[in-house]
């Protein structure tokens, strides 16, 4: 999954450790988020999204349908 995360928290100007401190996190598990290692729990994706007031998936949107391998069909 994809993520604004870093960009929206450096647009308040915030560290990594106060948006966890924020979140009730650690500074670990923003980075991880950031990063895309780590996709949040629901009830953490909906603190964010009250945190930056903001929609979920205005923060996040799904990575794109990987292409097909060789002899894959398309179903059409």
């Amino acid at each position: 999954m994809r993520n604004t995360l870093a960009e929206l928290r450096r647009g308040y100007g915030w560290s990594q450790q106060r948006l966890a401190a924020e979140l009730g996190v650690t500074r670990q598990t923003v980075i991880s988020i950031e990063k895309g290692r780590f996709d949040p729990s629901l009830p953490l994706a909906f603190r964010l999204a009250a945190v930056f007031g903001r929609a979920i998936e205005d923060i996040f949107s799904p990575d794109p349908d990987p292409a097909p391998g060789p002899g894959a069909t398309t179903g059409a």
